[in-house]
């Protein structure tokens, strides 16, 4: 029983007070509550904006120092100038019959292909061959010197018939005599019969308002340096009347051609030959030809011709550029020019300006004039001729020796 005492006395003493207990009780009541208080309290708005992604530590700028944006580059391929810039002037195109124009198109021609052959000459063989112009096929009296061509080839000569109207044209009927001559001495030969001539496809244009006929026969000279007995590097021109306007075009285009001659040329300015020959030019719509002097007293120049550019006071510079005449010290070799003063047809006087001019350029340069003699110096033809192959075999021929 003293042993139970004592326990009893020892829990007693262990035991709080009730008072102690009460306000034990109290403190955790009341911190229980302001911690659940405090937890629950929602933030206000001014709080969430602060808290938010896009908040920044800086103060925000007050109106009065909002800085002004930069602005924002724009890219060069959107970019709209201010002022639409002036585009370079457009350059007039060049008129097909310049020599400027002429001389930056090609002339290949082709091979030539032999469409028939003639009865032969007395030492050469005769052909009626045909070779390509601008798409056209274009026929051709061809002559070969029979026997073995020379180490570098047979010289050569093409011939330019003067104006014959292109529905009586024949090929082997007509300068038959012209082309013997040098066919006999030595020469391969080619007297291409112009587009509209003959056989010839293409339309004939008239030799002194277009440069097709000068056209076709830059594509003969091609043909002639293909072809396998031919000397490329030997070529001469003979041209008569119209052919003779021709050959000096050629001449003053190409520097493939070593010497010219011209029998009554039609080798006058635009100017002179208006004054002369006004239809020729372009006065009227009467066809192309030379059979003789014009009837037209006053000449009215052709407004949907060559005059569409102006007339030589207005526009000096386009008559230059298609002149040949203005371009004489780029001819590509000598010439030698004959002329009847009893021509008819073309005026000796022509002749002699040109014969003039060339002296002037310090071109070489022959002149024969034949008294009382016709349109095809049928009087002196032996005369002319001889002293046309002479300056053939001097300039053409004798060109392997230089």
């Amino acid at each position: 029983m003293g042993k139970e005492s004592d326990v009893s006395r020892w829990c007693t003493l262990m035991e709080p007070p009730s008072s102690l207990v009460v306000s034990l009780l109290l403190i955790t009541a009341l911190v229980s509550v302001v911690g659940c208080t405090v937890g629950s309290i929602a933030p206000t708005p001014t709080e969430m904006v602060v808290s938010t992604a896009t908040a920044t530590s800086q103060p925000e700028p007050t109106p009065s120092r909002t800085p002004s944006p930069l602005p924002t580059p724009t890219p060069m391929a959107t970019v709209t100038p201010s002022r639409t810039a002036t585009p370079s002037p457009t350059p007039t195109p060049l008129h097909p019959m310049s020599i400027e124009y002429m001389r930056q198109q090609s002339y290949p021609g082709s091979d030539l292909v032999i469409e028939r052959t003639l009865e032969p000459g007395s030492n050469y063989n005769r052909y009626v061959a045909a070779y390509q112009s601008e798409g056209l096929t274009i026929y051709g009296l061809l002559t070969v010197p029979q026997g073995e061509a020379p180490e570098t080839g047979w010289p050569i000569v093409v011939l330019n018939h003067g104006y014959i109207p292109p529905d009586q044209y024949r090929t082997t009927e007509r300068y038959v005599a012209y082309q013997d001559a040098f066919a006999r001495n030595g020469y391969i030969t080619l007297k291409p019969d112009y587009r509209g001539h003959g056989d010839s496809e293409g339309e004939s244009s008239g030799g002194a308002r277009s440069a097709d006929y000068t056209v076709d026969v830059l594509n003969a000279v091609s043909s002639m340096q293909r072809y396998p007995d031919g000397d490329p590097e030997r070529v001469g021109m003979w041209g008569h009347s119209l052919g003779g306007g021709i050959t000096m075009r050629v001449m003053v285009v190409t520097d493939d051609v070593k010497t010219g001659v011209i029998w009554a040329g039609v080798v006058a300015t635009f100017e002179e030959i208006f004054e002369a020959r006004p239809r020729w030019v372009g006065a009227e719509a009467s066809p192309e030809g030379t059979p003789g002097p014009d009837a037209t007293a006053t000449p009215t120049p052709d407004p949907e011709g060559l005059f569409a550019h102006g007339d030589f006071d207005e526009n000096p510079s386009f008559w230059a550029a298609i002149d040949p005449v203005s371009y004489l010290e780029d001819l590509s070799g000598p010439i030698q020019l004959h002329h009847a003063e009893g021509d008819d047809s073309v005026p000796v006087a022509w002749s002699e300006s040109l014969y003039e001019r060339l002296e002037a350029a310090g071109q070489p340069a022959e002149l024969y004039v034949y008294p009382g003699d016709n349109h095809n110096i049928s009087a002196n033809f032996g005369a002319a001729m001889r002293r046309s192959v002479a300056f053939f075999d001097e300039h053409v021929k004798g060109a392997a020796d230089d």
